[in-house]
């Protein structure tokens, strides 16, 4: 989507000049300049700890800058609250929705600025207001529902919503598509595009590359506090943004897969697995020292898959050979001491305790073994989670630091430290990646070769499909539940996937 003309001629409707941000120890921001123009979509992309959210936080108005000016309109201001921010025709939908659970969708459209009459809420008028916004985005949201009842996509409508809401000039969206599917993402850029051509500036903070370059029309980049470079979209080709990021080349975004292994004796062999609901009759096997890819769309069972083998959910028929052996996990306690580990889709909410230090999250599945006579060895412990944070390259000032502190890429690798203490011999990821930046994912990619090498048999399932193609050895495609085709290297194309995965074709 080129930028207009008249976009590209006006001049910003929001400008920071020579920005600087430091905290105890750290230079969050270094003199950076940066604007939003009306009517453009201005990509911001970095690492973790590049700066983006600081730069954000001061834009919102959470955090105030050390030195350096705002200017609205060609206006200097001061921005000393949310609230000013706000004021300012500036607003940020966070990645982590900022909502009341308990409150409708409406009321949490225009929750501190409601529609008053004789001082009370005029609750006909609220309704209305609210579902006049999602008409001027397009979308249909039940203005009366519960906003704990709606969809991950809905909420972030209701998020769209609040921001126009307040009259926003500029939307600032951090890692908006991070929990989306494939059909919402669509209709996200389709919002996108029609706030633009009313002229509304958007910020759109991603890891996702395919989508900036989808989406675009500047993209800015940055690396430890400072911009490294502003321009056009089309001044810019994908590996340079990546070398700009991480400061480095990357040779291959995915790394050289070993030989697949031979196909003797299976590690893990799954046998007409079933849960109603869930997943139907799925039958395949992985390998010792394979790497096994799962694509589907959303909802295909491709996730309630690696549940049932690793004991999070029960399945009602079918069988799991492990080493040749039987095994009926009833719990993820029994699967972990069988040998089978899950790296969860959701770090934060299922993978880790964020208030605990690395050390405490990753030896937490394995006190009973840091144990003696019910007292934790600490020395052992912390020996044991010092070199697995070494071998990892896990980034913290000490395995004490608490993981809610760490960036995402880091958190990751904290949740596969926890498998890596007794060596699963099976480790399925859900979405590996998600979340994290490019340097890191390469991290994890290399991570993931070094087990195989060492003849772990690893399951991904992952929604990005170069993810699947770049790092799996062989794919199954789920729909409606069931695994309905296997491809071996090198044979699997994404046109391919997607048409079975749409049904667009038959298996």
């Amino acid at each position: 989507m080129p930028i207009t003309d008249v976009a590209a001629a006006a001049p910003p409707y929001l400008a920071l000049r020579g920005v600087s941000k430091s905290y105890p120890g750290v230079r969050a921001l270094a003199d950076v300049d940066f604007d939003i123009r009306s009517g453009e979509v201005h990509a911001l992309v970095g690492e973790n700890g590049a700066g983006k959210s600081t730069l954000v936080n001061v834009i919102a108005g959470a955090v105030r800058a050390d030195t350096g000016s705002i200017e609205i309109a060609g206006r200097a201001v001061h921005i000393a609250s949310p609230k000013q921010s706000q004021a300012l025709g500036l607003a940020v939908i966070h990645q982590e929705f900022v909502l009341v659970p308990e409150l409708s969708a409406a009321e949490n459209v225009l929750l501190g600025h409601e529609p008053m009459r004789r001082g009370v809420i005029d609750w006909f008028a609220l309704r209305q207001e609210a579902a006049g916004l999602f008409a001027r985005l397009g979308v249909d949201v039940p203005t009366e529902q519960k906003v704990k009842s709606l969809s991950v996509a809905q909420q972030q409508l209701v998020e769209i919503a609040k921001a126009l809401s307040v009259d926003a000039r500029v939307i600032l969206m951090d890692e908006p598509s991070a929990a989306l599917t494939g059909s919402d993402v669509d209709r996200l850029f389709a919002i996108i595009r029609a706030l633009t051509a009313q002229g509304v500036g958007i910020a759109y903070i991603s890891h996702r590359l395919e989508e900036v370059f989808a989406i675009a029309d500047r993209i800015t980049v940055m690396r430890d506090g400072k911009l490294v470079k502003t321009a056009p979209v089309a001044d810019f080709r994908r590996d340079e943004v990546i070398r700009l990021m991480v400061g480095r080349p990357l040779d291959a975004h995915y790394p050289a897969l070993p030989p697949d292994p031979p196909h003797t004796a299976p590690l893990l062999a799954v046998r007409n697995l079933t849960s109603p609901g869930r997943i139907e009759d799925v039958s395949f096997e992985v390998y010792p020292g394979e790497i096994y890819g799962i694509a589907g769309l959303v909802g295909s069972g491709r996730t309630s898959l690696l549940r049932a083998i690793c004991g999070a959910d029960r399945y009602s028929s079918g069988s799991l050979m492990l080493r040749g052996e039987p095994l009926h996990p009833r719990s993820p306690h029994d699967a972990i001491a069988a040998g089978l580990a899950l790296v969860t889709e959701d770090r934060k909410l299922q993978g880790l305790v964020l208030g605990l230090s690395i050390r405490e999250n990753v030896t937490l599945p394995h006190l009973d073994d840091f144990s003696r006579f019910g007292v934790i060895e600490r020395e052992r412990e912390r020996t044991a989670v010092a070199a697995l944070a070494a071998e990892l390259s896990i980034r913290a000032r000490s395995i004490e630091q608490a993981v809610r502190s760490l960036s995402g890429g880091n958190q990751q690798k904290v949740q596969l430290a926890k498998w890596l203490l007794e060596r699963a011999a099976v480790i399925c990821f859900d979405e590996p990646t998600r979340g994290i930046d490019v340097g890191a994912k390469a991290e994890i990619y290399e991570l993931m070769v070094t087990l195989a090498k060492a003849g772990t048999a690893i399951v991904m399932v992952s929604s990005e499909l170069p993810e699947v193609l770049g790092m799996a050895m062989r794919v199954g495609v789920m729909r409606g539940r069931r695994l309905i085709k296997e491809f071996s290297r090198g044979e699997a194309s994404a046109e391919a996937i997607i048409r079975l995965a749409t049904g667009t074709v038959a298996a």
